[in-house]
């Protein structure tokens, strides 16, 4: 086995306050959070369980990498992967609100992208996610293009990712909940 797969990085310090934040917003209002990602493999979810005491707001994470994944875990449709693309604002939207209704959580996070190296297209280039954000408010979602290789374009998704969910929840009126 190589050294690369045996090195674990730790998260980046700016990563665990953001991180802290997200909780104590969670906590606040009694609500739980789930993530469905599909371009970072888990790593929001790593980043959110890297936290001592996360199982009391973090709920569950999906990783439906796959689009079948995607249809069998979180219910998005076939129909809509077909038509629109597994990444796009349809996919990730869908993606947002299956993470909360497959769930215990009033919140969610979904991302779909291409990370690259490969899989570009002109349409999508690499560095293209599609984030959508699930709240007691409602989905948002939201295209970004972030610049650099896989690894660069993976922990941009993951920061920006969580970020937006920060500033939505803290804007959000407390203890409303998304009906299931």
């Amino acid at each position: 086995m190589s050294n690369s797969l045996l090195k674990q990085e730790l998260p980046a310090p700016g990563l665990i306050a953001l991180t802290a934040s997200l909780a104590a917003i969670l906590q606040k209002n009694g609500w739980r959070m789930s993530t469905a990602e599909s371009c970072t493999g888990g790593m929001i979810a790593a980043a959110c369980t890297d936290l001592p005491g996360s199982s009391v707001w973090f709920d569950r994470g999906f990783v439906t990498y796959s689009n079948e994944a995607k249809t069998d875990m979180l219910g998005v449709p076939a129909e809509l992967i077909g038509r629109h693309g597994a990444v796009s604002e349809e996919v990730a939207r869908a993606m947002a609100q299956g993470a909360v209704t497959h769930s215990l959580a009033q919140a969610a996070v979904a991302v779909t992208g291409v990370a690259g190296p490969s899989g570009g297209s002109a349409e999508k280039p690499v560095g293209t996610v599609w984030l959508a954000w699930a709240t007691p408010a409602g989905v948002i979602s939201e295209r970004c293009h972030f610049d650099g290789d896989r690894a660069a374009v993976r922990q941009a998704t993951v920061l920006h990712a969580l970020q937006r969910l920060v500033e939505l929840l803290a804007s959000q009126p407390t203890n409303r909940l998304i009906a299931k």
